[in-house]
Formats: structure tokens, C-alpha cells, sequence
């Protein structure tokens, strides 16, 4: 299959300034000219990690989510469990690192389910998820400043979650969705 076509930079960034720095984002304001010509602003948040996502599978077709209130958006949230990843670090590190953290499971498989930029109208956060499956037990052992709530559910169960609008995490859904698609086309779980 051929690739899809890529036009070149239609965007002009005459200049751009740091309004807000910490150890996980950078904000930025841009002044620009933008493809109609216009002048005109652009806030740019760049991550200083990349996001990374597990959905977790047993032999039964169970899976597990977490549970946490987000702050950003003011709501309670089940997801699969993710984290950030530095861009320094293997991202496979990292998904074994954040399974153990918050659902104290091990797996012995590890496959890439997709990846994909959270949102790149805003932001330049790429997600890897992966697929995790061969699992061991032991407890979770969450940051300092996380309160999670672990639960267990068929995958089935997930899916309608999701599909309702129940579940709205952004790599919860492309995740599951990406293996729902996946088991209709005939995958088999490692």
C-alpha cells in the first residue's frame, strides 16, 4: 500500500514565546501567519513524555481499568491503565513500569495495539498502546498522589462502555476499539 500523500508546511511562525514550563509540558504562544495568509496566534503544548496505554487480556478475555478523578476535566474517569513515558526511557519500560504501579499485574506479552497523537490540533503528546496478555498478579503500587480504584471486567463489558459514551479516555477508546476491530478480523490473542 502506498503512502498517503504529505503537502508541505503551509504555516508561517514569525515568533513564538514560552508562557508556562514545568517538568511535564511546555506552553508556548506563536505568532504565525497562517495557510489563508492571515496573521493570527497559535498555543502550542509540547510533553515532555509520551503517553502510554495497556489494555490488559486474560485467557477468559478479562480486562482491568482504573478508576481516578482527573482534574483537567473536573469528572471522575475509568481507563485503562496509562502514564507517561520519558522520551528517554523504552516505551516497553515504561508500559511495564505503569501496569505494575497501578494494577500490580505483569504480563509476558507485549504488542503494540496502536499508536496515535492524543491531540494534534493543540498538542504534540504521542500515545503508544499496547496489548498485554501472559499475566501475574501482585498488588498495585500507585504514586503518591494517585487515589485509584482497580476493577475487573469482561472485555465484552468494556467494549459496551465505551460504545455508550460511559467510558470517554481517549486511548481507553482507541484501544479498545482497535481490538474489538482486530477480534472481528480474526486476531488471536497472543
Amino acid at each position: 500500500m502506498e503512502k498517503l500523500p504529505v503537502e508541505p508546511n503551509p504555516w508561517q511562525t514569525l515568533s513564538g514565546e514560552v508562557k508556562m514550563d514545568t517538568p511535564w509540558i511546555e506552553v508556548s504562544l506563536h505568532q504565525v501567519i497562517n495557510p489563508s495568509g492571515t496573521p493570527g496566534i497559535y498555543g502550542v503544548t509540547r510533553f515532555k513524555n509520551r503517553a502510554i496505554g495497556i489494555l490488559v487480556l486474560d485467557e477468559q478475555m478479562n480486562t482491568w481499568i482504573v478508576g481516578q478523578f482527573r482534574y483537567p476535566i473536573d469528572t471522575y474517569s475509568w481507563e485503562i491503565p496509562e502514564g507517561g513515558g520519558s522520551l528517554n526511557e523504552d516505551p516497553i519500560d515504561s508500559a511495564k513500569r505503569e501496569l505494575k504501579e497501578e494494577a500490580g499485574i505483569e504480563a509476558k506479552n507485549w504488542t503494540v495495539l496502536q499508536t496515535l497523537h492524543t491531540s494534534n490540533s493543540a498538542t504534540n503528546e504521542y500515545a503508544i498502546i499496547y496489548l498485554a496478555t501472559g499475566l501475574s498478579y501482585g498488588e498495585s503500587e500507585p504514586e503518591p498522589d494517585e487515589q485509584l480504584q482497580i476493577l475487573k471486567l469482561p472485555f465484552e463489558e468494556l467494549y459496551e462502555r465505551v460504545k455508550s459514551g460511559e467510558v470517554t479516555d481517549s486511548l481507553t477508546v482507541a484501544a479498545v476499539y482497535r481490538l474489538k476491530l482486530l477480534l472481528m478480523e480474526g486476531f488471536l490473542i497472543p
